[in-house]
């Protein structure tokens, strides 16, 4: 089961998603039928070129080197992955501490 986010977002679960070739990027469409919704994935993808989905990446990797860009100068020498914590602090938050 899944479940919409605040954000109206929902993950497609990862049985499905293998199922049905669905990978991060794809796009997939919502099809109003009544009272029902059918989710189908989308074939644009595959009007496009190698060269055409080479150059949309090209762009989103751009777009997303400014946004680091903007995000460095309004935070300073940190970068984003300078969180304060680090990957094996989640393994042992909600411990009982030891003295």
């Amino acid at each position: 089961m899944a479940k919409v986010t605040s954000k109206l977002q929902v993950t497609v679960p990862k049985a499905v998603a293998d199922r049905f070739g669905i990978r991060p990027g794809d796009e997939i469409d919502w099809i109003v039928d009544g009272d029902t919704i059918r989710v189908v994935r989308s074939d644009r993808r595959h009007d496009l070129s190698a060269s055409e989905r080479l150059a949309l990446f090209d762009e989103a990797t751009e777009r997303q080197r400014e946004r680091n860009k903007q995000w460095r100068r309004s935070h300073g020498s940190k970068t984003p992955t300078d969180r304060g914590w680090t990957r094996g602090d989640l393994y042992t938050r909600g411990e009982p501490r030891r003295h």
